[in-house]
């Protein structure tokens, strides 16, 4: 049976600013995360970079599939990920790392990114997903979450702010980089905050020749699954999310219809 890990699957709709141009909307966004945020971007970065390091040490937990031994499927999720990064869209774009990692577990359904750009897809969702859209919708959500800063947020309020600073100065004891790793696979956001990557996975796509509602395909395929009881008792269920993911591209006006479905069947044959 799948698991489902319900960092994708927990919002109800909140409002976004329109009418801005991408300059305008990312300077808004720097000062909304400089405001609600106290750690700093820089430390964003460095505890990315431990937090890599700490999964990449880890292949028990995390076993993250070699770009030497599957390089054909790396070249195509990078391609992806630039194309989302070059629509001047993406807050931090050259100042985070942006690296995106393949998980190989078929029996989760996840995605995260960690503070600092680095983002990681497991197998399971890769293939539980019909088209290219759908997975750049997906990673736009994460890079959402990155770029808007929402883990830091998310991290703060579980260790404490003094706690995270001593981790990424290394003065505090050693095995919280470990638990920290482990709390952003499964890292629950608050509604807004994913109400909100769902809106900027929208802004991200429209630029492209993607269907801009790319990311609402996963929850229309969770529709009549069985959920994790907590998402069913506190949550919006999926169509929810569906409905507000399409307004969104619709307000916009998103012009992309592109899913490249054949292109993401061969991508999900190079595989394990």
């Amino acid at each position: 049976m799948k698991k489902v890990i319900i960092a994708l699957l927990t919002t109800s709709a909140v409002g976004f600013a329109v009418g801005l141009s991408g300059c305008e909307a990312l300077k808004q966004v720097g000062e909304e995360a400089q405001q609600l945020n106290l750690f700093p971007v820089s430390q964003d970065i460095e505890l990315g970079k431990q937090v890599h390091d700490q999964i990449a040490s880890d292949p028990e937990r995390f076993p993250v599939l070699s770009a030497e031994a599957y390089p054909e499927a790396y070249a195509y999720l990078r391609k992806l990920v630039d194309k989302l990064l070059s629509t001047g869209q993406v807050a931090y774009r050259d100042q985070f790392a942006w690296e995106v990692h393949i998980i190989e577990d078929d029996s989760t359904l996840n995605a995260f990114a960690t503070p600092g750009g680095y983002i990681y897809v497991y197998t399971g969702l890769i293939k539980f997903l019909n088209s290219e859209d759908e997975l750049a919708g997906v990673l736009g959500h994460e890079i959402a979450h990155a770029a808007l800063r929402h883990s830091t947020r998310q991290l703060t309020k579980l260790y404490g702010l003094e706690i995270l600073r001593q981790l990424v100065t290394g003065h505090t004891d050693p095995t919280l980089i470990e638990q920290v790793a482990l709390s952003l696979a499964v890292l629950k956001f608050s509604r807004s905050h994913e109400a909100q990557a769902d809106e900027y996975s929208v802004i991200y796509l429209c630029p492209t020749e993607y269907n801009a509602a790319g990311a609402a395909g996963f929850f229309k395929k969770m529709e009549g699954r069985a959920s994790p009881p907590e998402f069913l008792s506190t949550h919006p269920n999926p169509g929810n999310r569906v409905q507000h993911i399409q307004a969104k591209a619709q307000e916009l006006g998103c012009r992309g219809s592109s899913t490249n479905e054949q292109a993401y069947t061969r991508f999900k044959y190079m595989l394990p």
